[in-house]
């Protein structure tokens, strides 16, 4: 398969109408998208025949942007057709200005802090989408990593030590397995302690996997993940009262997630706050992570759309949603940036 950015240089302007055709027509009705729907619908302003149509989607089939399904004869955008799609988004609204007077009422409501305005308009969001919205404060957005230690204990058990820059010292107790040595996971601390100084905690995932691919620290890639995995939980501990999520339940009722394992293994992502390693922040804006770029196997079919908002002068948080790769991006999108940047009108 190509990458999107070879994709979007060589498919033409018709064809770039028709993969959007497919993707919004797709995320409407969860099912496969035929040509014959497309000539169907004035709104996409296709004014071309099915077979034109049809070569069309052969081609974007042959560049990975758009997937065959088993089931019928239509076809379903793929990650990378999702991608693209979200980069010609991105691209149409830059510099747009829009509106949403929903959201202006609850921003101009008298007395209200930033703290209940961000809240309740992500609560909107969740209303307005059926997509679960997490809002991440300013500890929990900006907090980073010190120092990293660990401390054997007696018998297979050990403990975490993590102390952030603002002072916060967390702890948590491991069973080391019986097939790791004590010695090997103080190495995996050390090594940890070294590329983890100074990073943000939401970053650790990335930080982490990115070295591994660079080290020959291969045999230990399985006990990482869940090293990883202990850091982000304990983080969320930390910040607790830094963070607001609402709609996790309203998710369940898409079309993906009618998999009973699937479910499960959703459920207990979002219980254990793996989620939060699939927010990934950045301080230059919008953020999107479709299927798998979150690293979380639980959260394969979904994609995490993340935007920092300012708090107070030089103090971020970040507000963040997730869903289906299914997803509405052009109303997501525009909604969460117009968020992030009007809730300064609230002193």
């Amino acid at each position: 398969m190509i990458s999107a950015n070879g994709g979007a240089k060589m498919i033409s302007k018709r064809q770039r109408m028709v993969l959007k055709a497919i993707v919004e027509e797709y995320v409407k009705t969860a099912e496969p998208v035929g040509s014959k729907i497309l000539t169907l619908r004035p709104e996409f302003k296709l004014n071309v025949s099915p077979a034109t149509i049809r070569n069309d989607m052969a081609f974007l089939e042959e560049l990975g942007l758009i997937l065959k399904t088993h089931s019928s004869s239509g076809r379903i955008p793929s990650e990378e057709g999702y991608r693209l799609y979200v980069r010609e988004i991105l691209s149409e609204h830059e510099g747009k200005e829009m509106s949403f007077p929903m959201i202006d009422e609850i921003l101009e409501r008298d007395l209200i802090s930033r703290e209940q305005a961000i809240k309740e308009s992500m609560a909107l969001v969740t209303e307005l989408t059926n997509y679960a919205s997490i809002v991440m404060g300013s500890a929990s957005y900006n907090a980073r990593i010190k120092k990293l230690q660990f401390v054997s204990l007696s018998g297979r058990y050990a403990v975490i030590l993590m102390i952030t820059d603002r002072g916060y010292v967390e702890s948590k107790k491991i069973i080391v397995p019986e097939d790791i040595s004590i010695r090997d996971i103080e190495k995996v601390i050390e090594f940890l302690n070294d590329i983890l100084e100074d990073c943000p905690i939401s970053d650790i995932d990335d930080v982490v996997r990115k070295k591994l691919s660079s080290e020959s620290l291969n045999n230990y890639v399985e006990y990482y993940d869940e090293l990883v995995g202990a850091f982000v939980r304990t983080f969320t501990e930390m910040a607790k009262d830094k963070y607001f999520l609402a709609g996790q339940n309203k998710i369940l009722s898409q079309p993906e997630f009618q998999n009973i394992s699937k479910v499960k293994e959703l459920l207990t992502a979002i219980e254990h706050k793996e989620i939060f390693r699939a927010i990934r922040t950045s301080d230059v804006g919008i953020t999107v992570r479709i299927g798998s770029e979150n690293q979380i196997k639980a959260m394969q079919d979904c994609t995490v759309i993340t935007v920092p908002y300012e708090i107070t002068e030089g103090e971020y948080g970040a507000i963040a949603v997730f869903g289906p790769t299914r997803m509405e991006y052009q109303k997501i999108i525009p909604l969460l940036e117009y968020i992030a940047k009007n809730i300064k009108r609230i002193i």
